[in-house]
């Protein structure tokens, strides 16, 4: 192993070669299950990385093994000096992606294409429109649907991300299947997961049983085909045999992947979380504007990280809000 390798390597012998960067805590959505009712106090401007400092922390990040970077939010492509970010991170030679609500993509698809950001998550938990306005209060269903259309017009890869929540969309889990007969995309169906102010609860989670089971209704075994895990899968795949596109099931509650982890957070205030379930965070970038060297407070966040889900091993202590009621709301830490 390298010394550029070591910083980036957990006790656990974990490498981590991805990171996710938030661009911003703002969104123009209001996702029930991402942003407290009553909002969140929003990090003052001078507080968040600016272009610069976005494109100097990654260039640590990659001189010492990352290679892949997504940019999240809030919502990234609400930060006016997008194309410029996306521009400088582009030099690094890394795979560069983003997860997105789809809405501004039409603004942004040439800056996408010039930098070849072609690997697009689209958040849409639900195919109907009055259930879109009731999860995300706003009337935006027809232009993320017209955008995803777009991408792939335009040949992105696009993984369309599905937050479950029982009682909302369990109820549509198959419809998001039979959508990939004939669109080529990946839907990825997510475990509804606690963070600060969401109201998270147990019960409302629908788990990869569950939705296997409820796949199993429309489609025979011989039908379902199970697709090989990629390294450091976050994501177990499937696929209807014969359909353009393929889903998964991202089970953080219920069965994790914690073993194969390779990921990094960096809040859009230049903080970098080790786990998402984690409530400690490593301020970088106060140190990197004070002119000291961020790597040994990367090489201590990475060593302090736990072997699973920030140190909650069972769904029991999960269930203890005491465990992760001062964790971030999820808008302020980056999808």
């Amino acid at each position: 192993m390298t010394a550029s390798n070591t910083i980036l390597t957990d006790g656990f012998g974990r490498k981590h070669n991805y990171l996710r960067i938030s661009l911003l805590e703002k969104c123009n959505l209001r996702c029930t299950y991402c942003m407290p009712a009553d909002g969140i106090a929003l990090s003052p401007k001078a507080s968040l990385m600016t272009a610069d400092e976005i494109f100097a922390i990654a260039e640590t990040f990659v001189k010492n093994g990352v290679d892949k970077i997504r940019l999240t939010g809030g919502e990234p492509l609400l930060r006016k000096d997008f194309p410029e970010i996306v521009s400088k991170l582009s030099e690094l030679g890394i795979s560069l992606s983003m997860t997105t609500n789809g809405i501004l993509v039409d603004r942004h698809i040439e800056v996408l294409r010039e930098f070849k950001v072609q690997k697009i998550n689209l958040s849409l938990d639900t195919l109907v429109a009055s259930k879109f306005a009731s999860i995300t209060l706003r009337n935006q269903f027809e232009k993320v649907i017209d955008n995803l259309h777009l991408l792939l017009n335009h040949d992105f890869q696009v993984k369309v991300n599905v937050v479950l929540i029982k009682g909302f969309n369990d109820n549509e889990i198959v419809d998001f299947v039979k959508l990939t007969q004939f669109l080529p995309i990946s839907v990825r169906f997510i475990e509804f997961m606690p963070f600060a102010g969401n109201e998270w609860d147990r019960s409302k989670m629908v788990s990869q049983e569950e939705i296997l089971s409820l796949v199993g209704t429309q489609f025979s075994s011989e039908e379902m085909l199970k697709l090989e895990d990629e390294k450091n899968f976050t994501s177990r795949n499937y696929k209807i045999k014969g359909f353009q596109g393929d889903f998964g099931i991202i089970s953080s509650i219920t069965n994790p992947f914690c073993d194969s982890c390779n990921r990094i957070r960096l809040t859009a205030d230049g903080k970098i979380k080790n786990c998402l379930f984690s409530n400690s965070e490593t301020d970088l970038l106060t140190a990197f504007r004070n002119g000291e060297s961020i790597a040994n407070l990367i090489s201590e966040s990475i060593q302090n990280k736990k072997k699973v889900r920030a140190g909650m091993s069972t769904v029991n202590e999960i269930n203890d809000p005491t465990k992760h009621f001062d964790n971030r709301s999820m808008i302020a830490i980056g999808g």
